[in-house]
């Protein structure tokens, strides 16, 4: 049995640049969280449908783990991935929260696209990948491309590597639910002010850390105002930043000792 691991992500900054249809586009920098993880594999199954071993509170329809199998489908055409999917379940030990602004869902959409592309020889490139991730949710794109950071731009499918040493983070996720649509919403009809090329331009270009220990947790993250006003049980936490639409908060990770 091989397993593939999805990893977290949090957005050092999240900056809205304009609209492009009902979508909103972004400057984001996107840090992989190398200590939080989902697990995935396939496993044999004896029923034809579709199936996902694991703690989800969705449909199946509207998993994206599902979503990525149709898309994936639909571009490959391929009678080996519908033939698999008949036969094998796809088991998921989740670990990333739900709802949180950490990307659990789109990374295990990713790495459910890698899974069928290697164990199923389809032979599509990492690019192919990320287009058709891209129809799946915005944030695929960055995780099929495996960044340990990058600038992601558009409303998600541009993305660029970003070098620099990977940080550590303490993650906490308040048992809070929150709908990336609704945040987005009161972001657009309340609060928006779209990010300057130059401004956007120059946070492309500054190391993760020195944003973290430069710039205040609101001016970093446009949604975040957008949030505490969408859910006033959210709460600020003094020196914690917010990861895209939430509900988790992160920091860097105090050093320990010896």
């Amino acid at each position: 049995m091989i397993q593939y691991l999805a990893y977290a992500k949090v957005n050092i900054f999240l900056k809205i640049t304009g609209k492009r249809g009902d979508y909103h586009t972004i400057t984001s920098r996107f840090m992989r969280v190398n200590t939080l993880y989902d697990t995935l594999w396939f496993e044999p199954k004896s029923t034809p449908e579709f199936e996902i071993r694991g703690n989800f509170d969705c449909e199946i329809s509207s998993n994206t783990i599902y979503k990525a199998y149709k898309n994936l489908l639909a571009a490959t055409n391929s009678n080996k991935l519908s033939h698999w999917m008949q036969n094998n379940a796809v088991c998921v030990k989740k670990q990333i929260p739900s709802f949180a602004g950490l990307g659990g869902g789109s990374s295990d959409a990713a790495t459910y696209l890698h899974m069928c592309n290697e164990q199923l020889e389809l032979g599509l490139s990492t690019e192919a990948l990320a287009v058709i991730g891209a129809n799946v949710g915005a944030d695929v794109p960055f995780f099929v491309y495996g960044y340990e950071s990058a600038n992601v731009s558009g409303i998600g499918e541009i993305v660029e590597h970003y070098d620099e040493k990977p940080l550590e983070f303490e993650i906490i996720t308040p048992q809070i639910k929150i709908s990336t649509p609704a945040v987005y919403n009161y972001y657009r009809e309340h609060l928006y002010t779209p990010i300057n090329p130059e401004e956007a331009a120059r946070l492309q270009l500054m190391p993760s850390i020195d944003i973290l220990t430069t710039i205040k947790p609101k001016e970093a993250n446009d949604l975040f105002p957008a949030a505490l006003k969408s859910y006033p049980e959210l709460c600020e936490k003094e020196g914690w930043f917010f990861s895209g639409s939430g509900s988790s908060f992160f920091r860097l990770k105090e050093p320990t000792d010896g």
